[in-house]
């Protein structure tokens, strides 16, 4: 059974706090939303997103996926669903036109993980010493760093970083992003939005996850240090370790 700690702040700037994040170890499912939208549309979103997916899951047991394609198929029809229903709210309620929300989902079989993710919420794998990153952002910048348009070094300090390509509720269509990693024993999978990973750099990551805390020791650890880097957006975590 997986160690788990979870942990989510308003940070320094921001006086409402648009992620959420949910945990659902009987499923061995884990998701963290990062919402978008103005008033507390985006609060609303993310919220309505991880309360989606919980429901889900609650009403389709993952467990009879007998494969990965149907693993996938079963993200697949959950995230369609999801995407809908706040579609359908940013439509017919003029105070939550625009509202989306960033996903990333993790499910646990075995010694496998599966990840799922729409937009700029991460999903990260700590293995002895070493971190390494599982999803890919749904970024304008992260498009013209792939393409070779830009430098790693500018893309870091470019001043449309934060504009998203896709989210859950911001087109009638969704499509997301699928990843599997083996684990191994004492392996840490962390979830998070960027209000962690834009204010704590990877080798600080890595220093917090190698210490021998518990996870929600650990999860309180990266926000704090997050918080003390600036604290500029919304911060939220999830880790399992194996």
């Amino acid at each position: 059974m997986a160690q788990i700690g979870f942990k989510s702040n308003t940070g320094v700037i921001r006086n409402n706090n648009e992620d959420a994040c949910f945990v659902i170890p009987s499923h061995n499912v884990y998701v963290v939303a990062d919402g978008v939208g103005g008033n507390n549309a985006g609060e609303i979103a993310s919220r309505t997103c991880v309360r989606g997916v919980a429901e889900y899951v609650a009403a389709n047991p993952i467990e009879d996926c007998r494969d990965d394609q149907s693993i996938y198929q079963y993200f697949t029809r959950c995230l369609e669903l999801v995407n809908e229903e706040i579609y359908q709210m940013g439509q017919k309620h003029k105070e939550n036109k625009g509202m989306a929300t960033t996903v990333v989902i993790a499910y646990i079989r075995e010694n496998t993980a599966y990840v799922i993710n729409v937009g700029d919420s991460r999903a990260y794998l700590y293995r002895q010493g070493r971190i390494s990153q599982i999803t890919e952002d749904h970024t304008y910048v992260n498009e013209l760093l792939r393409n070779g348009v830009i430098t790693t070094e500018e893309a870091e300090n470019h001043n449309q970083k934060n504009v998203i390509t896709r989210a859950v509720g911001a087109e009638p269509a969704i499509k997301a992003d699928f990843f599997q990693t083996q684990l191994e024993k004492n392996d840490i999978l962390m979830l998070c939005s960027d209000g962690l990973y834009g204010e704590v750099d990877e080798q600080t990551l890595v220093e917090i996850l190698g210490k021998k805390n518990t996870m929600s020791g650990t999860c309180a650890r990266l926000v704090e240090e997050a918080i003390r880097c600036g604290g500029r957006d919304n911060i939220t975590v999830v880790c399992l370790k194996i």
